[in-house]
């Protein structure tokens, strides 16, 4: 049989049917589609092993080391973070799935201070999906009080519900990340009649659903009403994760170290020190957290700011890498598409003046390749086999270099 006429041994498309055929001995082989069912059987099978030990009492799906592991290759950076989650999630798991018999374990809610973009999402998603167990995202600022217009508080446990598929156990054994928590403190200490009401009364109904109550939440979302059917869901091992960037209270703090307390004080080490990781839970209700609140939260941790080189890494290393998929979308073209050593700082350096952390690379990349992809099928038509991006191209809008299969020479294309 000629090379030509080699068909994949699982699913008998041709050469030309695929994008990619593999030969292996004895003239066997397989195409692109069938290595990727392959490897999603594969993390379906692993899942449900976790799966299987998670509600079996076993173990060692719950080892804080091995949580670890799963985070370092998705999250660059953010070891201290990483390592609080994972002895948090760890515990609270446990409880779950071997509950002790005569006393009561206490839930080990986690609150991360830190700025916007430091992986603080990414790392609760990545430990909901490593566990198989629902997740849900709410922003705080869009909370309001029962009886406001807004998202109902109880609606962060509806959003669980329904990513649960409806299927109350999971829901009740699910992880809810909150963020923007910092937003709804109410203005100082004084709880006199100039105080937030609204982030106050927020706040007292998360309480009670991160404490541990029975609510009822309409099964297809939306404010509740007299004669609205509802699902009874109870919270108290639901796991509770909070963020928020917490900017005025990290200045207190810088302040507060540099031996100062006037808004001119002098300060010191801005650009090396996180004053976040000096928090502690006094301060966080002098900021505007009911004590209550606070005390539900027994794990506090922080995120640092990114580096250059930890943006960098971000765009290369995690399993989803942000280039990984780039270069993915075009190669479903037959393109490879390359960032030089100096496109990738440029991008960092972005993403750092932006303010935007992590959170801003998916978004410079998209715009730095979008001409590109638009034009990707046109390329091929002509030759084109690689797409060079060097910091030219990031900075200034330059064109790319491009590479052709026929002459396997460097061409410049004009936009």
């Amino acid at each position: 049989m000629t090379e030509e006429n080699l068909t994949c041994s699982f699913c008998n498309k041709t050469r030309k049917e695929v994008t990619k055929l593999i030969v292996g001995a004895q003239k066997t082989s397989i195409c692109n589609e069938c290595v990727k069912l392959c490897i999603e059987i594969l993390e379906e099978d692993t899942v449900k092993a976790r799966k299987e030990k998670l509600y079996s009492g076993d173990k060692s799906i719950l080892n804080p080391l091995t949580i670890k592991e799963e985070l370092d290759r998705h999250v660059v950076g953010q070891d201290k973070a990483k390592t609080v989650l994972s002895v948090a999630v760890a515990n609270h798991y446990k409880r779950i799935v071997q509950p002790p018999i005569d006393f009561e374990l206490e839930k080990s809610n986690v609150m991360i201070l830190g700025a916007t973009g430091s992986g603080k999402t990414l790392m609760a998603k990545t430990i909901a999906k490593y566990l198989d167990v629902p997740f849900a995202i709410a922003d705080a600022t869009t909370l309001t009080e029962s009886g406001y217009v807004g998202d109902d508080v109880e609606n962060v446990v509806q959003k669980l519900y329904a990513n649960a598929n409806g299927n109350i156990e999971k829901t009740e054994q699910g992880i809810i990340f909150i963020d923007e928590i910092d937003k709804i403190c109410r203005k100082g200490e004084n709880t006199s009649l100039t105080r937030d009401v609204s982030g106050e009364g927020v706040q007292q109904g998360l309480l009670k659903i991160v404490e541990g109550t029975e609510c009822r939440v309409p099964p297809h979302g939306g404010r509740k009403h007299p004669d609205q059917q509802t699902v009874k869901i109870d919270t108290t091992n639901i796991l509770f994760i909070v963020g928020g960037a917490f900017t005025e209270l990290e200045n207190q703090i810088r302040r507060k170290q540099s031996g100062g307390m006037g808004f001119g004080s002098p300060l010191k080490d801005e650009n090396e020190q996180n004053y976040l990781e000096h928090v502690k839970p006094e301060d966080l209700i002098k900021y505007g957290l009911i004590p209550e609140f606070v005390g539900r939260f027994s794990m506090l941790t922080h995120v640092n700011k990114l580096t250059q080189e930890q943006l960098i890494r971000i765009l290369t290393e995690p399993k989803n890498a942000i280039l990984k998929q780039t270069q993915y979308l075009f190669g479903l073209d037959d393109i490879n598409i390359e960032f030089t050593k100096e496109a990738k700082q440029s991008i960092a350096k972005k993403a750092q003046s932006l303010g935007t952390n992590a959170r801003g690379l998916k978004n410079i990349v998209d715009n730095v390749v979008l001409p590109y992809q638009f034009e990707s099928t046109e390329m091929r038509r002509n030759g084109v086999s690689k797409i060079q991006i060097t910091n030219e191209v990031v900075d200034n809008n330059a064109d790319p270099v491009l590479l052709f299969k026929k002459t396997d020479a460097k061409k410049q294309q004009n936009k």
